[in-house]
């Protein structure tokens, strides 16, 4: 069965170029476009796609807003973040809305495509370029409050799984963090389902916020 996958950009020459790039793949079909974010969340609740791929800055309704309104949806599609800039404070807002991680439109097709099969099976979206960047934003913003609340959900875990919250935190993918801990990938799922609960996180992103702020990430 496809992945179904509804385009969200204001430029049409950019939509066909990423639908040009989809249609290569026999697992991954566009069911949609939409050119702004108000019609991207009606499509979104009548043709239910399983992923997202939303830009941040189209007029009327931002990216950022589409993506709140999104996810708050019944049984909501995972949502990717493409844009042009690295990361600023949109992105982190679009996060915080509830995106599962974003790329950067020069991503290369085969990057792009495989965040999109990644993300369905819960995995990484964010490149170890990405992630650096990310926490290193969030690093120059950090407060003592913030950290010590890491370092208290941090201690609730078990070591095992501090150590897959760190290969979180520099980016790998679960196939990378099973070889790096010479475990299964299955196990690995297992172990980010128990932490995101003993977190309270929504997903990999907040996995990774917490263990820079709780002090494991270092370099």
């Amino acid at each position: 069965m496809s992945i179904r996958v509804l385009l969200v950009d204001d430029d049409p020459l950019v939509r066909a170029g990423l639908r040009f790039m989809f249609d290569s793949a026999s697992d991954l079909e566009v069911v949609a476009e939409a050119g702004d974010g108000a019609t991207a969340v009606d499509i979104v609740a009548k043709q239910r796609p399983d992923v997202v791929l939303m830009d941040l800055r189209m007029p009327g309704m931002d990216g950022i807003t589409a993506t709140s309104r999104i996810r708050a949806l019944p049984h909501p599609p995972a949502v990717i973040v493409l844009t042009t800039w690295d990361v600023d404070d949109a992105v982190l807002r679009s996060l915080d809305a509830g995106a599962a991680g974003f790329l950067l439109k020069t991503a290369s097709p085969s990057d792009i495509m495989q965040a999109v099969r990644a993300v369905i099976g819960g995995d990484a979206v964010l490149s170890p370029r990405s992630t650096r960047q990310l926490l290193d934003h969030l690093r120059a913003g950090g407060s003592s409050e913030a950290r010590l609340a890491a370092e208290n959900a941090m201690a609730v875990l078990t070591d095992r799984e501090r150590e897959v919250c760190l290969a979180v935190g520099l980016g790998l993918t679960n196939s990378e963090i099973a070889r790096r801990l010479f475990i299964a990938d299955t196990t690995v799922k297992a172990h980010l389902t128990t932490i995101q609960t003993k977190l309270d996180a929504r997903n990999r992103v907040e996995i990774a916020v917490l263990a820079e702020r709780a002090g494991l990430i270092t370099g």
